[in-house]
């Protein structure tokens, strides 16, 4: 904007000017405020606590509105003892022979003496599952003269997994494993055939236990337990004592004598408790 002032005499015109910011000036500087106040807002929106649904809402004047929620975090485990109700056995047969298809001839018609066995002890064929079967060559490495190892024979081997479930004819079984065939027993395990009622129980006993701890934590500092914010389990699987397996050679019709013992079926939860005052 241009003005001009009065005409005096004797005195040139001054003229006075005034810069107008051009719009896209305006535009930009505009924004920027906006942007600024924005940003404020956001700032002032992101400093409220986070709220859980469901959840009272915390007073302005309560402790953890201004500091981070205090939390407690226990351990806790339960652990359940149950007979065993069925047996795992490992065995099978292994033949050496002086060539791989001899070899494997010989453990067949050992393994047919196994099988039947088992049929006859009563044990169903989905409780019978091959764990393994293989054939290696055997070496002989007594050469000193720098030659390579020697071929000798090869060793075939057959593993069953046999599940038996009436453990008074557990010894009687693993008997007739040797008697038809078999020459290797490598693993006797006991547990229970539907585990879940017990693992159940000691989950039960490992969240009781953590939560009595949590409330006692809790009174000897002046807070209370408000809710639960995190469960972690760890299941420790079950555990067993060793079997034992005595052979009986007083008459032949006295059967290996084992002991089944108990199982034991424990799990670990890992709490985490808010507290409030």
């Amino acid at each position: 904007m241009v003005t001009a002032s009065p005409d005096l005499p004797g005195r040139k015109r001054r003229q006075m000017t005034m810069k107008i910011p051009a719009p896209r000036t305006l535009l930009a500087s505009g924004a920027m405020i906006g942007l600024v106040a924005g940003g404020a807002a956001i700032a002032q929106q992101s400093a409220q606590p986070a709220q859980m649904p469901g959840e009272h809402p915390v007073p302005s004047d309560h402790a953890n509105s201004i500091q981070p929620e205090t939390t407690l975090s226990v351990s806790a485990s339960g652990e359940v003892s149950r007979a065993p109700d069925i047996a795992t056995i490992t065995a099978g047969v292994q033949t050496d022979a002086d060539t791989a298809s001899a070899a494997m001839s010989q453990n067949a018609s050992a393994m047919d003496g196994v099988y039947n066995a088992l049929e006859e002890a009563g044990v169903a064929a989905r409780d019978m599952q091959t764990s393994n079967l293989s054939l290696q060559p055997r070496y002989d490495y007594s050469n000193n003269d720098g030659q390579p190892p020697r071929v000798t024979g090869y060793t075939a081997s057959n593993q069953l997994s046999v599940t038996v479930r009436d453990l008074d004819n557990l010894g009687r079984t693993m008997d007739a494993i040797v008697q038809q065939g078999g020459n290797t027993i490598s693993g006797l395990q006991f547990s229970l055939d539907d585990p879940s009622e017990a693992r159940n129980e000691a989950r039960r006993q490992a969240i009781q236990t953590a939560v009595k701890r949590a409330n006692l934590y809790a009174q000897e500092t002046g807070y209370r337990v408000a809710r639960i914010v995190t469960i972690n389990e760890q299941s420790g699987g079950y555990q067993g004592p060793q079997p034992m397996m005595m052979a009986r050679a007083e008459s032949a019709d006295t059967s290996t004598r084992v002991s089944s013992g108990e199982v034991n079926y424990s799990v670990t939860v890992d709490v985490t408790f808010e507290l409030r005052k």
